[in-house]
C-alpha cells in the first residue's frame, strides 16, 4: 500500500527495514520522545521479530515513511489502539533520520495518515499525546489540525525527571474542513 505526497511515500513495513530501526533505536536523541519500548535495549533479532509481525495487528496500522526523491526509509508512523467499537485510534510518528527533521515532514505525514484514518478506516476520533518538552512535535500536530484537549501531568519519565504530556485530538467532522 502506498500513500504519496510531495515529500514522502508511505508504504508497509517489513523485516528488511530492521537495519534502519536498529540504528534509530540506538540513538537516544531520536527515541527520547518515543514509545517506552525504546527505553530498553533491543537487539537486531528483537526488531526483526517485531517487524515480521507488524502488519498482522488488526488494532494498528503502520507505515514506513520514505523520502520521495530517494526512496530511503526515514521513519514510520501510523494509528495504534484502533477501536472498531468506538471508532477511534491513537496517532504515532517517529522520524528516525535526523537529517529530515525540521522540514515539515512530520506535519505532512500526520495529515496524510489522519486523512487515511478518517476516510479509509472510518474513524471518528484520532488522538495523541506529545511530551510538553517537545514543542516541534506539538507545532506539527497543531499545523495538521489537532486541537489541545488537556495535559497529563507528570505522565512521562525522561532524562531523570517527570514530564507532562499534552493531549491532542481531531474529530472526523472537524477534519472535513481542513
Amino acid at each position: 500500500m502506498f500513500l504519496i505526497t510531495n515529500k514522502v511515500e508511505l508504504r508497509s513495513l517489513d523485516i528488511n527495514d530492521s537495519a534502519e530501526f536498529y540504528a534509530w533505536s540506538c540513538d537516544r536523541e531520536v527515541t527520547q520522545f518515543s514509545l517506552s519500548s525504546y527505553a530498553y535495549p533491543q537487539s537486531k533479532t528483537d526488531i526483526s521479530t517485531w517487524l515480521s509481525s507488524i502488519n498482522g495487528n488488526a488494532k494498528c496500522v503502520s507505515f514506513g515513511v520514505c523520502c520521495t526523491e530517494t526512496g530511503k526509509l526515514i521513519g514510520y508512523a501510523g494509528i495504534a489502539s484502533i477501536s472498531t467499537l468506538n471508532r477511534c485510534g491513537e496517532y504515532f510518528i517517529l522520524i528516525g533520520d535526523k537529517s529530515y527533521w525540521g522540514k515539515g515532514i512530520g506535519t505532512e505525514v500526520t495529515k496524510v495518515i489522519t486523512d487515511y484514518g478518517f476516510n479509509t478506516l472510518g474513524l471518528q476520533r484520532i488522538e495523541l499525546t506529545a511530551y510538553a518538552s517537545n514543542p516541534s512535535a506539538i507545532r506539527a500536530y497543531e499545523n495538521a489540525g489537532y486541537m489541545h484537549e488537556g495535559v497529563k501531568r507528570q505522565s512521562g519519565f525522561r532524562n531523570g525527571e517527570f514530564v507532562d504530556k499534552v493531549m491532542m485530538a481531531v474529530l472526523a467532522p472537524d477534519w472535513q474542513g481542513i
